[in-house]
């Protein structure tokens, strides 16, 4: 049987009383559900009995100048020689000493298995020795499962606190005014925040005190038999169970990238995000949606080749610092290839703060432009059929032009240089059902592809929120090599199970139509046979199609006709 447990100090006070002594507060961080309760002996005396993980003794006095042993045994231990751990210990006369049981005592079932230890620092305190109005703060590292970290304050002094501090490591006494605190728990590169908590110093009257903040628990219970999750506790000096400081938010920003890189080379690339992996085989012409992404810290963009399996070889890399609650768009657009591309635009990402998810009034498309053809010169945007005259003026390769909040309807946007238009493309907006969303147009291709190892050809896309792959416009009617009707209407549009297109065929022949998503899929061909020319009407079938927007393209030898319709 046990002796009955009896105050720690009350026993070191009655063996040791003509010894020189030290003081010694003694914390229990080992968060293998074994050893969630312990018995700690001073050789062969119970000093402390059925010690609970994350609680700590007050400061008590200890023998000094002289050799002693420290054994740690499960709660069930009858005597010091059921220990599992044993210590060997001299004091110093009058030091003063923070002791952590930390580590992992089970043979399976955590990774990494660091073996359990007790930590030692001397020179502990249990007063600020600045007053009371400063807060003194002992740092020490006890996640078995966490990388080496830095910890930055966020909220008052804006930097990096506690630099490289690995497992088992104390940092030292932080000597900080009282008052409240943000703390994030960074990576040792300082560019991932690990966790965020609150450090309410003033708020709970804290000045005058030192204490112990203890990295505690698991980054990732789920290896570790599923123990208690990671959190950083405070030891106060008086003992008893540490208090968790509360969690407090990661900073994040919002964030879409869009794939624009008409180079042959970058038709599939990988996206890293330091060295995780962000976006794997990522297209050219495919979006993002918009993600979180941690903002505040530094981080590493890299493109790589489809084929990579870390950052060594990326074909580029850039470091982004975002803002907190901003949103972001990323582009990246431009040349990788040494030879073929004329001209050779270096590969680049083109970032754009401010961007919007939704439109800001709700019958409205807000639309932000990008001119991301290498070959293109400066251009503006005309919209020709309302007409609202220069929409966009004066954009030149790698510029954003900034959000038109246009109202949903259908509209032909001519692209003209100097000008002179070079080509146009409806924006079938109402058609499309956009009121509500904030998109994004990007010029992409090669005017001319012939100089340009015979890549995409040039066109306006569009990039959704949701991401997926941009939606191309389409050329208009009216446009002579397309010409294929001298009027149509397609009614009722939006439609529930069909479509009547009500036209006048410029020139018979054999005649198609298919059926698109806004992706450019084809979902159906459907020959309509040898037409004459003159009016046709064509009913078109849509009751095996789901709800949303599709593009009815008709085309013969003379050319062709695309018509936006909405299936409801």
């Amino acid at each position: 049987m046990k002796t009955p447990t009896l105050a720690l100090s009350l026993i070191l006070g009655a063996s040791f009383a003509q010894a020189q002594t030290a003081r010694v507060q003694v914390i229990h961080n080992s968060a293998d559900a074994a050893a969630a309760s312990v018995d700690v002996y001073l050789d062969n005396t119970l000093l402390l009995d059925d010690f609970e993980f994350r609680n700590a003794t007050e400061f008590i006095d200890a023998p000094a100048g002289v050799s002693f042993t420290i054994g740690i045994a499960l709660s069930t231990s009858m005597s010091s020689a059921d220990a599992i751990f044993t210590q060997d210990f001299t004091l110093a006369d009058g030091e003063t000493y923070v002791i952590v049981a930390d580590g992992i005592v089970s043979p399976t079932g955590y990774s990494p298995a660091v073996p359990f230890t007790l930590e030692v620092y001397p020179m502990g305190r249990e007063a600020a020795v600045g007053g009371s109005m400063m807060t003194d703060v002992l740092v020490h590292h006890g996640s078995t499962d966490a990388p080496t970290v830095d910890i930055y304050e966020s909220a008052v002094v804006n930097t990096t606190i506690v630099e490289d501090a690995p497992y088992g490591a104390f940092a030292g006494y932080l000597e900080l005014p009282t008052t409240d605190f943000t703390l994030q728990v960074r990576d040792e590169f300082n560019s991932t925040i690990v966790a965020a908590y609150s450090a309410p110093l003033g708020t709970l009257n804290l000045g005058g005190a030192a204490l112990v903040a203890i990295a505690s628990g698991f980054l990732d219970p789920s290896m570790n038999s599923d123990g208690a999750p990671f959190g950083i506790y405070v030891a106060l000096p008086s003992g008893g169970p540490l208090v968790a400081l509360p969690a407090s938010a990661i900073p994040t920003a919002r964030v879409q990238v869009i794939h624009n890189s008409a180079d042959l080379a970058a038709a599939q690339v990988d996206v890293w995000l330091n060295n995780t992996p962000l976006l794997d085989n990522f297209a050219f012409r495919n979006a993002s949606p918009f993600v979180d992404a941690q903002a505040g810290v530094p981080f590493d963009i890299s493109i790589a080749l489809p084929t990579s399996t870390d950052t060594v070889a990326a074909l580029a890399r850039f470091t982004y610092t975002l803002e907190a609650d901003e949103t972001y768009i990323i582009i990246a657009n431009g040349i990788v290839s040494a030879t073929g591309y004329s001209p050779a635009t270096p590969f680049d990402l083109y970032v754009t703060g401010g961007a919007r998810e939704t439109s800001t009034s709700a019958g409205n498309v807000d639309v932000l432009v990008f001119h991301g053809s290498t070959d293109a010169p400066m251009v503006d945007i005309v919209e020709t059929s309302v007409p609202a005259g220069n929409i966009v003026d004066d954009i030149s390769y790698g510029e954003f032009a900034g959000y038109l909040e246009l109202p949903e309807a259908n509209y032909v946007l001519s692209v003209e240089s100097m000008g002179t238009s070079v080509v146009s493309y409806q924006a079938p907006l109402a058609a499309l059902s956009l009121a509500g969303n904030a998109i994004t147009v990007l010029a992409s291709g090669f005017l001319d592809a012939t100089m340009n190892s015979n890549g995409a050809n040039f066109g306006l896309w569009v990039a959704l929120p949701s991401g997926g792959p941009l939606v191309e416009l389409p050329l208009p009617t009216g446009v002579e090599e397309n010409t294929i009707v001298t009027s149509f209407t397609a009614y009722p549009n939006p439609a529930v199970d069909e479509v009547l297109l009500d036209m006048d065929l410029l020139f018979g022949g054999e005649t198609t139509l298919s059926i698109q998503d806004v992706t450019g899929r084809i979902l159906r061909v459907n020959s309509l046979g040898d037409l004459t020319g003159g009016a046709q009407p064509i009913r078109v079938n849509l009751s095996d199609l789901s709800t949303g927007a599709y593009w009815l393209r008709l085309q013969n030898a003379s050319g062709e006709l695309v018509v936006p319709v909405q299936k409801q």
